[in-house]
């Protein structure tokens, strides 16, 4: 009889990626993934400690499973992931009903320290860093596949080392895995019916840069896009500073390559940014979102934005605002500040902004950026798009939702056996969150009947 997996997974893509390997190696050793805590055999929890908010969320969830644990003999419990990097034995001596702690690198090593906590009852603690990228490959070589897009990771770890930013100490050095691997595992992706790929690294536009003969990202992302059969190609997260000249052109000139770039800026201010040591200024940001939009003049753009970062004045944070009124992005990500452990700003700088006042910033930030996204929405109105149906909406009205290339999700009222295909639509609506859609029928069915008349 199997045993069953729960994983609960807190943060990013990259960790809802780390999530599905979980998953995918352990599988191999007799366990079948559940969504029920209560049937469960392995717990593990699937961390992130970019914010303090997240990290909190550890120690409550692991809370909240000790009564499950005392009354179910032999249910291991496991943390992986940034906090589990971060804490490493800390982890263990704070929660005594903790069995298992493995970091960032260790997903491989998951079945042998379920195996030692099995066989011994020990409490096994696994966060080393490698530098060989093979730890991201997958160990036979097999590829699951569940729906139509799918993540693939091209590297882990970042060198910037902002100041604010625990990234580097949770997820290591940059490391890029080889482009051949990268290709021949889309490419089998596509063969089992992948349509979309979302290429994933905490910076990944700097991929391949300390790799001798290496590719670099914008020529990945040339033979990326030549994989016959792939529609949709995406990627997360960048760097303001290696948006090249380069990345810009394959913008312009990769046909599959969606118009929707994520670039964190995270503060309007110089002063701020010199502090962040983020390495631009907010000129030198905004030339190239202005190189960007004149090279892919449709192109739709997201960020992230702190707010209360140490010595934030009223001044610089109004120069927050300004950037947001002149770039007018799609869509923005804000956080008040918190000092994260082992991070440059954590030590040299006092976390000096009131509460109230990051809390009040953070309101204000968020009501203007409302009001962009909403009249951006609105002028999509009449519009006629494609959508990649994802799958039910969030809303739960029974609608479906997808997203445009430019990574808008639209919702629709369409047949469930819809989802997983590129469907054409006309905007009809919009609220800040999200577009209605009407299904144009007779352009999807004239499209479906001439791909029957080519087969």
């Amino acid at each position: 009889m199997s045993k069953k997996l729960y994983i609960q997974t807190y943060g990013c893509q990259m960790n809802q990626y780390d999530s599905e390997r979980i998953a995918q190696v352990m599988s191999r050793n007799g366990y079948v993934q559940t969504d029920r805590i209560d049937a469960a055999d392995l717990i593990l929890l699937n961390t992130c400690s970019v914010r303090d908010k997240a990290e909190q969320k550890v120690y409550s969830a692991l809370g909240s499973w000790k009564e499950y644990k005392d009354y179910h003999e032999g249910v291991i419990i496991g943390v992986g992931g940034c906090v589990a990097q971060q804490e490493g034995e800390t982890l263990l001596k704070r929660v005594p009903h903790l069995d298992i702690v493995f970091g960032t690198h260790n997903i491989h090593k998951l079945p042998e320290l379920v195996a030692q906590v099995e066989s011994a009852r020990a409490r096994p603690v696994e966060v080393t860093f490698y530098r060989d990228p093979a730890y991201m490959e997958d160990v036979d070589g097999r590829t699951q596949v569940h729906g139509s897009k799918a993540y693939v990771t091209i590297m882990q770890g970042c060198n910037k080392v902002c100041s604010f930013c625990i990234v580097p100490h949770v997820r290591g050095r940059e490391v890029s895995r080889p482009s051949a691997k990268i290709i021949a595992e889309i490419e089998t992706l596509v063969v089992q019916g992948v349509k979309e790929v979302m290429l994933l690294g905490q910076n990944v536009n700097s991929y391949g840069k300390l790799t001798p003969g290496e590719s670099g990202f914008a020529e990945l992302l040339c033979r990326v896009d030549a994989i016959d059969g792939l529609e949709r190609i995406r990627f997360t997260t960048s760097h303001p500073q290696d948006l090249s000249p380069e990345l810009i052109e394959a913008f312009a000139n990769c046909e599959h390559l969606c118009e929707h770039l994520h670039l964190p800026v995270q503060s309007g201010s110089d002063s701020v940014l010199a502090r962040m040591r983020r390495g631009y200024t907010q000129q030198e940001y905004l030339d190239r979102l202005m190189r960007l939009r004149d090279r892919c003049p449709g192109v739709a753009l997201s960020s992230d934005i702190i707010v209360g970062f140490p010595r934030e004045s009223d001044a610089e944070f109004e120069q927050t605002l300004e950037l947001l009124q002149s770039v007018e992005y799609d869509e923005i990500f804000s956080f008040m500040y918190s000092p994260r452990p082992q991070t440059v700003s954590a030590k040299l700088y006092d976390d000096d902004v009131p509460g109230d006042v990051k809390r009040e910033r953070l309101k204000i930030v968020q009501t203007m950026q409302r009001g962009i996204t909403l009249a951006k929405n609105r002028q999509r109105i009449g519009e006629r798009d494609e959508i990649f149906v994802d799958g039910p909406s969030k809303l739960k009205n029974g609608q479906l939702m997808g997203r445009t290339r430019t990574n808008r999700i639209v919702n629709v009222v369409a047949p469930e056996h819809l989802v997983g295909q590129m469907v054409p639509v006309k905007i009809i609506s919009a609220t800040a969150n999200s577009l209605l859609g009407e299904l144009l029928w007779d352009k999807f069915n004239l499209e479906s009947q001439l791909e029957g008349n080519r087969a």
